[in-house]
């Protein structure tokens, strides 16, 4: 008897030596991702992905689509993946999340989105026992995590990529907000009068605004953080609208992230 208490003691202490140590090596992964990026050559399974699936990365120069594969890269490595309810993180999935994430930041060339270590993934909306209700996604700063629906995250480029609901730049834009106001390497990039331009804006249109005539679905006005995220998803998924039905808070978009999708991708009026 002693002497099973004894083996089951050591396989326990090598089973926890054994994890901390892959803990280990993967934080020393992550830490190595800025060189790993820059000298690692840019897979071309990753390419082929994106020349498949991502409208955004098919129409930059060849320049803009080299900076693209670099910090891709750059972001795929330096996240930890993890996958809830399935075996394996898929490298179309690490592709296409960074992807929407690098779209969101190609203007921004030093963020990262550096405290959001962790990309849960499942694969298909998921059952929150604090809520009590199901989720396609969700950004905790707590914990360093975004949690994606897979499902969700595909309906949003693949299946209907111009109806402004898009949860993986919805939740990325979270992400980015908050980012701008955790004290790391990554602090306080946005410009703050533009920033305070921005929220002077959503709390006009959501004040002054019939709801019926609102540009932006009604859940944007649930408060700042969501009016942001909504306004991202339509900067990208129907910028010539945007443009046209709210001219200078589009013009305080391309400010703070810096781009302007409709001159990337060719379509500016």
């Amino acid at each position: 008897m002693v002497t099973l208490i004894i083996l089951a003691s050591v396989v326990f202490i090598v089973f926890q030596f054994r994890t901390k140590m892959q803990d280990v090596y993967e934080a020393a992964g992550r830490a190595t991702a800025p060189l790993r990026s820059a000298v690692l050559p840019f897979p071309a399974a990753y390419r082929e992905i994106l020349n498949k699936y991502f409208p955004y990365y098919q129409k930059l120069s060849a320049g803009n689509r080299h900076a693209f594969e670099q910090k891709l890269l750059y972001f795929i490595l330096s996240k930890k993946w993890i996958p809830r309810q399935f075996d394996a993180v898929t490298d179309e999935m690490k592709v296409m999340i960074s992807a929407c994430a690098v779209q969101l930041t190609f203007g921004l060339p030093r963020i990262y989105l550096q405290h959001f270590i962790g990309i849960v993934i499942y694969p298909d909306n998921y059952y929150s026992s604090i809520t009590k209700r199901f989720h396609k996604g969700e950004v905790n700063p707590a914990y360093h995590l975004i949690v994606l629906s897979w499902k969700s995250f595909v309906d949003g480029y693949l299946v209907n990529p111009t109806d402004a609901i898009n949860v993986g730049l919805h939740e990325l834009a979270h992400a980015l907000r908050l980012e701008n106001l955790i004290r790391n390497d990554e602090y306080q990039f946005f410009d703050e009068d533009l920033l305070n331009k921005f929220d002077a804006y959503a709390h006009r249109i959501c004040h002054e605004t019939d709801p019926q005539f609102l540009f932006f679905r009604p859940y944007a006005c649930t408060n700042e953080h969501e009016f942001f995220s909504v306004a991202v998803e339509n900067f990208f998924e129907r910028p010539q609208a945007f443009k046209e039905a709210l001219p200078q808070l589009y013009q305080v978009m391309t400010g703070l992230l810096n781009q302007d999708p409709l001159v990337i991708t060719g379509e500016q009026k």
